[in-house]
């Protein structure tokens, strides 16, 4: 599996590469980030799953998060959030479409079969990243912001084989229950709601998913964020845990909105939080 580096930079001792491959799942090429520390040997991945509208781009420019993945020892991989390009399905909307591709596979056309975001990132990502790089299988988190919240939290319970950490940042915590992943999931699934239940981490969680399998969830979420009370709503996610038996602490941050501000205030704990249980 070959993969071509588009650009490199020398940052906080280690290598940022902006990388693009060809993926059989999507059917176009795609594109990512990744941080390497410096040092010998493999090393733990934390797999990072921006929001809407975003591209590799966002959290790798935004975040001020290679320092502490540095200090941690812990390498970082940004994907892109959809398939793009000629003959690619898109909508005028920010929240659909190119750029918000909710890390699902659809199932309904136009989008399938080039927006198959969830095998993307389980299997063609992973699996291009580990052949060509000194990443540890063996030692995966996953985390992300909002859209990617919501990917990161329901990747994780889904491919528990896959990952050992999950945090999220400001996540869609039951897309069945807010516009954004409504819309989304009609358009992609289809009009059956009995599909989009695998896709919504809080009814995943209630439902014990992956039950024992991560020790804790973290969420962070501001509590002057616009988008709280409408599409987020963690009191979901943490009605599931509480039915399920399921570890998971929100710490709720008074006065930061839904930005990379609040992502980069934050971002070193979570980087810590996930190096200390990927070195067990």
């Amino acid at each position: 599996m070959s993969i071509e580096v588009l650009q490199q930079h020398r940052v906080h001792g280690g290598t940022l590469r902006y990388v693009r491959h060809q993926s059989a799942v999507t059917g176009t090429p795609m594109r990512s980030s990744l941080f390497l520390p410096e040092g010998e040997g493999t090393f733990p991945l934390l797999v990072w799953l921006s929001g809407l509208t975003c591209t590799e781009d966002n959290f790798t420019t935004k975040a001020g998060a290679y320092g502490a993945a540095a200090a941690c020892g812990l390498a970082i991989l940004a994907p892109d959030t959809s398939p793009r390009g000629e003959g690619v399905a898109d909508d005028d909307a920010y929240d659909f479409g190119q750029g918000a591709g909710f890390y699902l596979d659809a199932t309904q056309k136009p989008w399938a079969p080039h927006f198959s975001m969830e095998t993307y990132v389980v299997r063609d990502l992973l699996d291009v990243v580990g052949a060509n790089f000194p990443v540890d299988a063996g030692r995966r988190g996953i985390s992300g912001h909002s859209m990617g919240g919501h990917g990161a939290l329901t990747l994780a319970l889904r491919h528990p084989d896959l990952f050992r950490s999950v945090s999220a940042f400001s996540p869609i915590c039951s897309p069945t229950r807010c516009d954004w992943g409504r819309k989304a999931f009609a358009g992609y699934l289809g009009e059956d709601e009995r599909t989009w239940r695998d896709h919504d981490a809080a009814l995943l969680i209630e439902a014990g998913v992956a039950r024992g399998r991560f020790d804790e969830i973290l969420v962070e979420q501001g509590l002057a964020d616009s988008f709280l009370e409408n599409q987020l709503k963690p009191e979901l996610l943490e009605a599931a845990a509480a039915r399920a038996g399921q570890r998971l602490t929100v710490r709720r941050q008074p006065g930061y909105d839904h930005s990379y501000f609040f992502i980069a205030s934050f971002i070193a704990d979570h980087l810590a939080w996930h190096a200390a249980k990927l070195r067990r």
